[in-house]
C-alpha cells in the first residue's frame, strides 16, 4: 500500500495495533486507546470499514501522524509542538505509574531483577520514550588502541531545533518557570512540556528503595549504549560524591547485579552536564574499562578483605574487589578522603585553592560473579594559564575532536563525539583521497598526519576511523592525573603510599 494512498485512520488503527502486539495496552483496551488519539487530533470520528491498518514501527507510525497533524493545522509546525503531542499520542498506550511500577516488583519478586529491567527497558522502547529513530542515526563504531576497543559515536540523535522554535524561545516574557526544577526531578514524570521544555507525557520512572531514601530509575531517551539507565534522587539536590553514594552504588549492584552504575564527579569541569541533581548512570554494558588490565596490584592497609590494583587506563583508576560489600565501601571512602586532600606539586597536583577544592572521583561499582568492584578514578579540575578549560581535561590539541567534559561514560571508554564531525570527516576523506575538500582550519595539522599513511580508497574509512580512537584515546590520556608512563606511575605510588600510612 503507498503511502499516498493511506488514511490517518489506518494510521492510527496500525498504532492500536502495534500496542497490542508489544503488550501496551490489552485487546480490550483499544477503543479507550484510539479514542484518546482522536482526541488528540482533534478528530471526532473513526470509519468502521479500516481493513488495513497501516504496517509499521510504533515511533515510523508516530511521526507519520505528527506530519498528518502539521499538514492539516492541528499543530505549528515547531520543534516543541510536534514533541509535545507525540508524547500524548503515545501516553495513550502508556500505563499509570503506579501500574508500572506494580508490575515492575512484581517481575522482580517472581523472575528476578533481569526480569524486571527487560520489562521497564522494553516498555521504554515501545512507548517511544527511548528515541529508537534518532538514535539509529548515530555514527558508532569501536576503535583498537593500546587501551583495548574504545566506542566512538559521533552523535547525531539530538534533533536540531529550527528557527521558529529558537525564535520562540527568545520572545518569552512570562517569569521563569521552576516546575520541574531541573530535567531530572520526578515530577517530569508525565509532564506535558512546553517551550524551551521537553514533553515527557509518556515517561515513567520506577521507585527503588535505597538506603533509606527513595531513588528513581529511569532509561535515557537517547540511550548511548545499552540498556542506558539513569538512577535519580527523589530529592532535588546538588550531586555530592560521598561514603553515602559509594554505599548506595554498591547496594544497587547487590539488588540489580547484572548492571554496573556509576557517577559523574561532583566538581564543574570533571563532572557531568547536571550536577544540580544527585544522579547516577547505570546499564548492561561492557565498556573498555571493565576488561582492562592490571598494571600492577598492591595491598591496602587495614583492608585485608579487600583486593587493589592500578589499571592500565588513561585515567588513573585504582579497582576494588572484596566478596564483603562494606569493606569496599569502607575502603572507597578512605582513598575518597585521602585523595580529596592529597598535594603532589610534581604532579600538578594541588587539592585546594583557597577554599575552592579540586580533587574528587568519578566511582563506578559492578558485580563480577559473586565479587563486588568498585573503581575509583582519581580526578581534579584545577585550571592554568596555559590550561584555562583545565590541566586534566582536553588540551587545546584536541579540541578539534572534542573539548566538552569527560563525563562517566568517556571515563569508561566510550566517546561521545559532537555532531560537526560527521560533515568534517567526510571532508577530511575527501582531502586525503585528493579531491577538493573545505577541510576546517582546526584539522588541518591532523591531516597532514593522516596523509603520512597514504590511504586509498580501499584504507581511507578504516585510517580515519583508527585515529579517532587514537585521539579519544588522548583526550583520555589528558584527563589522567597519573599518565601511564614511567614518572606517572611513580606518582600514582607515592598517592597509594599516602592512603597507606
Amino acid at each position: 500500500m503507498g503511502s499516498e494512498n493511506v488514511s490517518i485512520f489506518q494510521t492510527i488503527q496500525g498504532l492500536v495495533d502495534q500496542a497490542v502486539k508489544v503488550k501496551l495496552i490489552e485487546p480490550s483496551d483499544q477503543n479507550y486507546a484510539r479514542n484518546q488519539v482522536l482526541a488528540q487530533l482533534q478528530l471526532t470520528s473513526f470509519p468502521a470499514d479500516i481493513t488495513e491498518p497501516e504496517q509499521d514501527t510504533i515511533p515510523n507510525l508516530v511521526e507519520k501522524i505528527i506530519a498528518y497533524a502539521v499538514a492539516e493545522g492541528v499543530i505549528d509546525d515547531i520543534f516543541d509542538e510536534k514533541e509535545m503531542l507525540a508524547a500524548n499520542v503515545m501516553n495513550c498506550f502508556v500505563a499509570r505509574p503506579s501500574t508500572v511500577n506494580q508490575l515492575f516488583w512484581q517481575h522482580m519478586k517472581e523472575d528476578g531483577p533481569q526480569a524486571a529491567t527487560d520489562y521497564f527497558y522494553e516498555l521504554s522502547k515501545n512507548s517511544n520514550y527511548i528515541q529508537s529513530n534518532r538514535i539509529q542515526k548515530n555514527i558508532q563504531f569501536k576503535a583498537k588502541t593500546d587501551y583495548g576497543a574504545l566506542d566512538i559515536t559521533i552523535n547525531l540523535s539530538k534533533p536540531e531545533k529550527d528557527p521558529e522554535q529558537i525564535k520562540r524561545e527568545k520572545e518569552m516574557k512570562q517569569p521563569k518557570i521552576q516546575y520541574p526544577s531541573c530535567v531530572l526531578c520526578v515530577e517530569n514524570e508525565g509532564y506535558v512540556g512546553r517551550t524551551g521544555y521537553p514533553a515527557r507525557a509518556n515517561h515513567r520512572i520506577v521507585q527503588v528503595p535505597l538506603l533509606g531514601e527513595h531513588w528513581y530509575l529511569q532509561y535515557s531517551p537517547y540511550v548511548y549504549y545499552n540498556e542506558h539507565s539513569i538512577l535519580l534522587a527523589e530529592e532535588h539536590r546538588d550531586m555530592h560524591i560521598d561514603r553515602h553514594a559509594l554505599q548506595r552504588l554498591l547496594t544497587f549492584t547487590e539488588l540489580f547485579p547484572h548492571y554496573f552504575i556509576g557517577s559523574n564527579a561532583d566538581l564543574p569541569i570533571v563532572g557531568g552536564s547536571i550536577l544540580t541533581h544527585d544522579h547516577y548512570q547505570a546499564g548492561r554494558y561492557d565498556f573498555a574499562m571493565t576488561k582492562a588490565a592490571s598494571v600492577f596490584d598492591f595491598e591496602l592497609a587495614g583492608f585485608e578483605q579487600v583486593s587493589a590494583s592500578i589499571l592500565k587506563w588513561p585515567l588513573s583508576v585504582i579497582r576494588l574487589q572484596s566478596d564483603h560489600l562494606q569493606s569496599l565501601v569502607d575502603a572507597g571512602d578512605h582513598i575518597l578522603s585521602v585523595w580529596r586532600n592529597y598535594q603532589d606539586e610534581a604532579a600538578d597536583i594541588i587539592a585546594k585553592t583557597g577554599d575552592t577544592p579540586h580533587n574528587t572521583i568519578t566511582p563506578i561499582a559492578r558485580r563480577r560473579g559473586e565479587k563486588f568492584e568498585l573503581d575509583v578514578v582519581l580526578r581534579n579540575n584545577r585550571t592554568t594559564a596555559e590550561h584555562p578549560l583545565g590541566i586534566f581535561h582536553p588540551h587545546a590539541d584536541v579540541h578539534h575532536i572534542k573539548r566538552e567534559n569527560i563525563g562517566l561514560i568517556e571515563v569508561m571508554g566510550l566517546a561521545v563525539l559532537p555532531a560537526r564531525l560527521k560533515e568534517e570527516l567526510a571532508e577530511i576523506k575527501q582531502a586525503l583521497l585528493g579531491q577538493p575538500a573545505d577541510v576546517a582550519a582546526y584539522h588541518l595539522p591532523w591531516l597532514e598526519e593522516l596523509k603520512q599513511h597514504q590511504p586509498t580508497s580501499d584504507t581511507v574509512d578504516a585510517l580515519i576511523e583508527k585515529e579517532l580512537g587514537n585521539k579519544f584515546a588522548r583526550v583520555l590520556e589528558d584527563a589522567g592525573v597519573f599518565k601511564q608512563t614511567d614518572e606517572g606511575i611513580a606518582a600514582f605510588k607515592r598517592f597509594i603510599q599516602q592512603v597507606n600510612i
